[in-house]
């Protein structure tokens, strides 16, 4: 394998590191240095290329699981995202809700306990919201008629 390491993806740097992890230790345990570790077709050469071939199936199987592990995680994720999505989508139109059914007396009783900032962040969001509410009403009003 090459020891260029850019515009890699972090599971082909992480078999790569294992790959070189593994020679390290398989050379240590046969008393050599990485550095001797050869193909050549000697009796040795064939243990050593026998070892190798272990490594590379032991590096496939550890890939195959840390890809099933990623890919099982990545539909969880998506699921805990959808989820929070619908929930975002069902307290915006409960908020929208409220706030059209409070008195502009209770509207303004409530926003005096926010802090300036946060009104301001909401009331640039409200105005948004509003516009996108209208179309949504418009839009399911028109499919009605």
């Amino acid at each position: 394998m090459s020891t260029e390491m850019f515009a890699k993806t972090p599971m082909e740097v992480a078999v790569y590191q294992l790959h070189n992890f593994s020679i390290s230790f398989f050379s240590s345990l046969l008393g050599g240095d990485i550095v001797s570790v050869k193909l050549d077709n000697s009796a040795s050469g064939a243990s050593v290329v026998a070892i190798d071939n272990k490594i590379e199936q032991a590096m496939d199987l550890v890939k195959n699981h840390l890809m099933y592990a990623v890919r099982e995680e990545v539909e969880i994720l998506k699921e805990q995202i959808k989820e929070l999505a619908e929930k975002n989508n069902q307290l915006e139109r409960e908020n929208y809700l409220l706030k059209n059914l409070a008195s502009p007396e209770q509207m303004e009783k409530f926003q005096s306990r926010i802090p300036s900032d946060v009104l301001d962040n909401q009331n640039s969001q409200l105005s948004t919201d509003h516009r996108q509410q209208q179309q949504a009403c418009l839009h399911s009003t028109a499919s009605v008629v």
